[in-house]
C-alpha cells in the first residue's frame, strides 16, 4: 500500500486480503465466526458430503438464539424443526470442537450480544455469522457482516470468504443530542433520511461528537441497524471508551497481548484526508425521538410529527399507499395516541443492560397498561443477571412486568413469542417488514424509552412527557 491515507475501513480490510483476483473478488480472510442453529445445519452438511473439517474450530463460536423459547427453557422444545436445529447446532459443534453454549448455558444469549459481553469481538478484525445484524460488531471498529449459508461452510472450511470490497461511505453526526433522544433513534434518523436502501454497495463509517460520545452499548445499537439502510456494515473507530469496554473480559487478551494489541488498535482510525465515496452530515438537533410508522426501517419519523404524504417519501407512491394499508395508518395522520397492543424490549439491537435500564426509568412507579401484553427479553443470561442485580426486576415486577428468558425472541416469528394478525407491536428490533413479527403483526420500531411510554400509557406516547 502507498502512503497515501487510508480510512479506517481500508486499514482493516486490506489487512485481512489473502489474496486479490484480478477484476474480481478479494479472499478474504476472517478472525471470528459466529453460528447459530437456523443457518448452521446445512453448512455441517455441505463438509460431511465434501468429506473435509474444520480448518480452525476455536475460531468459531455457536450460541443458540433465533427460534429458543423465551420461558421453560428447562424443559425440552416443543417445535420439533427448532429442536432438530438445536440439536444438530449441538452435535455439530462437539464433532468439530467448536465450543457451543446451548440453551441452559450461563453464557447463552442472542450471538451479537454475547460476543461483545466475552470479549470475542476486539477492533481490527473481521467478523462474520449466518445472520444479517453481524454488522453490530463494526460499534469496535471490526469489519462484521451477515453471510449466506453457502458462506458459513466455506469459513468453516477455509476461514476465507471471497467478497468484493464494498464501497465507502461516512456519517458524520456533531453536537449533543436532546432529552430522550437514544442511539436508536440517530440510527432510525439517519435511515428515515437516506430510506431503507440509501447504503446500498456501501460500508459506512459513522463519525463526529455524537458517536464519541455514545457508550459502547449505544454504538452497538447504531451499527446493527447499518443493514437496514442497505449498507454491507458500518463501524465506529475505537477509542478509550471501546478499550474501557474490553477490559478484563474473559476473552479479550491480558497482560502482555493486551499491552500489544492496544498500541495496535490505537492505530485504527481514518487519517486526515482520506476519502469517502459519499459523505452525509447532521446535526444532533434535527432528532427527536423516532417511530416508524410503516413496513420497511426507513418510513419513520420524529414521534410528534404526522405521517407524511406519498409524495414526500422517496419509497414510490403505489408501495407505500401499500405500506400505510398494511398498517392501518393514513397519509397526514398524528401517530401520538395511536392504539398499541404489544410491546417487545430485546433482539441483538435493543436487548443489553443499558436497554433495560431505560426502559425502568420510564416505567418506575408506573404501572402497566390493562391492553398491553409485554414481552421483555434479555439479550444474555449475563444481562438477566444484571436486571436482578442492578433492581431493574424488582422496578418491572412492581409495576406489573414480567421478564422472560434470553433469546431472539419477537424480533422475528421463528419461535413462539408472534404478534398476532392485525395486532400493533411497539418493538426495539430492527424490522418491521409485513409478518416479519408475525403473519399479519403490525410492527413500529422505536427506543426502549418509546417503548416503555407505550407499555405504561397503552397508545403511542412521547417519552419527554414521562421523564
Amino acid at each position: 500500500m502507498s502512503n497515501s491515507a487510508s480510512t479506517l475501513f481500508d486499514k482493516v480490510w486490506d489487512a485481512h486480503v489473502v489474496r486479490k483476483i484480478e477484476d474480481g473478488p478479494d479472499v478474504f480472510l476472517i478472525d471470528r465466526h459466529f453460528i447459530h442453529e437456523v443457518t448452521s445445519p446445512v453448512a455441517f452438511l455441505g463438509l460431511e458430503t465434501r468429506g473435509i473439517g474444520v480448518l480452525y474450530p476455536e475460531r468459531t463460536f455457536a450460541t443458540a438464539d433465533h427460534n429458543t423459547p423465551t420461558i421453560n427453557q428447562h424443559l425440552p422444545v416443543e417445535d420439533p424443526l427448532s429442536a432438530n436445529q438445536l440439536k444438530a447446532l449441538e452435535t455439530n459443534s462437539v464433532k468439530y470442537g467448536i465450543s457451543h453454549w446451548g440453551l441452559g448455558n450461563p453464557k447463552n444469549g442472542i450471538v451479537h450480544v454475547v460476543g461483545p459481553e466475552n470479549g470475542i469481538t476486539l477492533p481490527g478484525m473481521t467478523i462474520v455469522c449466518g445472520d444479517s445484524h453481524t454488522s453490530t460488531h463494526g460499534a469496535f471498529g471490526a469489519i462484521a457482516f451477515g453471510i449466506g449459508t453457502s458462506e458459513v461452510e466455506m469459513v468453516l472450511s477455509s476461514q476465507c470468504i471471497m467478497q468484493p470490497k464494498p464501497k465507502k461511505m461516512r456519517v458524520t453526526i456533531n453536537g449533543t443530542l436532546g432529552k430522550g433522544v437514544t442511539p436508536k433513534d440517530v440510527a432510525l434518523f439517519i435511515i428515515s433520511q437516506i430510506t431503507a436502501s440509501g447504503a446500498t454497495g456501501y460500508f459506512v463509517e459513522y463519525a463526529g461528537e455524537v458517536f464519541e460520545n455514545m457508550s459502547m452499548e449505544g454504538r452497538m445499537t447504531v451499527c446493527n441497524l447499518s443493514i437496514e439502510m442497505g449498507a454491507r456494515g458500518g463501524m465506529i473507530a475505537p477509542d478509550q471508551t471501546t478499550f474501557d469496554y474490553l477490559e478484563g473480559r474473559e476473552l479479550a487478551p491480558k497482560g502482555e497481548a493486551w499491552e500489544n494489541a492496544l498500541a495496535y488498535w490505537k492505530t485504527l482510525k481514518t487519517d486526515e484526508g482520506a476519502t469517502f465515496d459519499y459523505e452525509l452530515t447532521y446535526d444532533a438537533s434535527q432528532i427527536e425521538p423516532q417511530i416508524t410508522y410503516g413496513t420497511n426501517p426507513g418510513l419513520g419519523t420524529g414521534i410528534t410529527q404526522k405521517i407524511p404524504t406519498a409524495s414526500a417519501v422517496k419509497d414510490g407512491e403505489a408501495s407505500y399507499k401499500k405500506s400505510l394499508n398494511y398498517m392501518g395508518f393514513a397519509e397526514n395522520e398524528e401517530i401520538i395516541g395511536k392504539q398499541v397492543d404489544y410491546v417487545f424490549l430485546g433482539s441483538c439491537t435493543n436487548g443489553r443492560i443499558e436497554d433495560f435500564r431505560a426502559f425502568a426509568s420510564i416505567v418506575k412507579g408506573r404501572k402497566k397498561a390493562d391492553n398491553i401484553t409485554a414481552w421483555l427479553v434479555p439479550g444474555s443470561h449475563i444481562v438477566e443477571a444484571q436486571i436482578k442485580e442492578e433492581g431493574i426486576l424488582d422496578i418491572l415486577t412492581e409495576a406489573g412486568f414480567l421478564l422472560r428468558q434470553p433469546g431472539c425472541s419477537a424480533c422475528l416469528a421463528m419461535n413462539d413469542d408472534k404478534i398476532p394478525a392485525g395486532k400493533y407491536a411497539v418493538s426495539t428490533s430492527n424490522r418491521n417488514f409485513e409478518g416479519r413479527q408475525g403473519p399479519g403483526s403490525r410492527t413500529l420500531l422505536a427506543s426502549p424509552l418509546v417503548a416503555a411510554a407505550a407499555a405504561v400509557t397503552g397508545v403511542v406516547t412521547d417519552p419527554r412527557e414521562l421523564m
